[in-house]
């Protein structure tokens, strides 16, 4: 289920090569904050899986919403939901 979320977000990845150590940035523009960088395009397309990997663990154990990407949702147990 995660996985499948984490490819979705990858497909809407938005890449560019910036001046730094590790050129080759990438964003998911519908999940606020979530970027990586890397040393070439696949190292930065790792890094950017990683990174929506820690953002829908933090935001679950907030108890924040995991937007939809299209039609690939996370399925939240109710548990979670709760905060128990």
């Amino acid at each position: 289920m995660i996985r499948e979320y984490i490819e979705a977000a990858l497909q809407r990845a938005k890449y560019e090569i910036i001046e730094d150590a590790e050129p080759y940035y990438g964003e998911i523009p519908e999940l606020p904050g979530v970027w990586a960088t890397g040393a070439n395009l696949e190292a930065c397309r790792r890094n950017l899986a990683d990174a929506v990997d820690a953002w829908v663990v933090f935001r679950l154990s907030q108890g924040m919403d995991i937007p939809a990407l299209g039609k690939t949702r996370l399925k939240i147990p109710r548990r979670l939901k709760a905060g128990v």
